[in-house]
């Protein structure tokens, strides 16, 4: 049963009566509903949903889950909304400030929900830990103690937070607070250089963000959720209305919500690549809003990126005030990205 004074967070793991988990995404939620996405699905109605899936099972609450082999895909994302709408429509929301169809799980259909501070201290305070779970003690400890961030400011999301990991399982963390975030990134690129860590990077976002790391031989990452206090975000405040498809280069003004999803760079500069992306001057974007996790953290302030993505109108319903923002993560086409300029 989910507690009347919750306050959804993005991350949270929410499992659905009927055996659905999905991911909380963001913390603007309508009435009754909280917009998530979906990461696994239970294996007995798997076949509803024309997509390849992971041969590994996961098994929470004794059911066993499937997971999609590709999970944030455009195409996968438009499979994934058909079969709900056919067979699960009340995963749907039809918003009326995004004009859109949205995934979001109604309060009603939620069994439980997984909170990562919750997950992560269930470990701390379990006796007969596996190696993984002692693996995430320690780590969360030297973390805790090198950046100054209390224990009691971190969590743990994904398959170890459930208790669903597998030997080869990434130990996933969260940090509360943009404060903690940059506490904790310091601390963890100090350990970098030191050799304690080594970071991995498989991919040149990586770089950028040094997000993902390894400790002994086990891979780890970390990301930031907002406090309740940095949440300001109402449902229904703001009303959004697609334009067009642009790319441009900009410069980063400001980083202060650059490392939550979804991640905001206030921006400045604005310089179109093709005719098709010039603007009238009120067009003209204040900032790059990214729906995507992955492009969390890969700029910060003076750095100079170039985006491709979505111009929004955004309309302030009480005020009437109009600004446009680029949105990178509309799951309409794949090629929607931010990259650093690097020189």
């Amino acid at each position: 049963m989910v507690a009347k004074d919750w306050i959804p967070r993005d991350g949270e793991t929410l499992l659905t009566k009927e055996g659905f988990i999905f991911y909380v995404f963001g913390y603007e939620h309508p009435e009754n509903r909280v917009f998530a996405f979906l990461k696994y699905i239970p294996s007995n109605v798997a076949h509803h949903f024309p997509i390849r899936f992971l041969k590994q099972k996961w098994n929470l609450e004794d059911i066993e889950l499937s997971r999609p082999e590709k999970l944030y895909t455009a195409k996968n994302y438009q499979k994934l909304v058909e079969t709900l709408r056919k067979n699960f429509p009340h995963y749907l929301y039809c918003c009326p400030f995004r004009g859109k169809e949205v995934l979001s799980v109604p309060l009603d259909k939620i069994r439980k929900v997984y909170l990562p501070e919750d997950c992560l201290q269930a470990i701390f305070e379990k006796e007969d830990k596996d190696a993984i779970q002692r693996e995430t003690v320690e780590l969360v400890s030297l973390l805790s103690k090198e950046s100054k961030v209390p224990i009691e400011e971190f969590g743990i999301h994904g398959s170890v937070g459930l208790n669903m990991h597998s030997e080869y399982s990434d130990i996933d963390l969260v940090v509360y607070g943009s404060e903690n975030f940059k506490k904790l990134e310091g601390a963890v690129n100090r350990l970098a250089d030191e050799c304690v860590f080594t970071h991995v990077c498989t991919k040149k976002i990586d770089f950028a963000r040094k997000h993902r790391g390894r400790y002994n031989d086990r891979r780890f990452v970390y990301n930031a959720v907002k406090k309740y206090e940095e949440i300001d975000a109402p449902h229904g405040k703001l009303k959004y209305t697609p334009v067009k498809n642009i790319s441009f280069s900009c410069e980063v003004v400001d980083d202060n919500e650059n490392m939550f999803r979804p991640a905001v760079y206030p921006i400045k500069n604005y310089q179109p690549d093709d005719s098709a992306s010039e603007l009238a001057e009120e067009q003209v974007p204040a900032r790059v809003v990214s729906m995507i996790g992955y492009y969390r953290n890969v700029a910060r302030v003076g750095d100079v990126v170039k985006v491709s993505g979505t111009l929004e109108r955004v309309e302030n319903v009480e005020s009437g005030e109009v600004c446009y923002q680029v949105v990178v993560g509309t799951a309409t086409r794949e090629k929607e990205y931010i990259e650093p300029v690097c020189g």
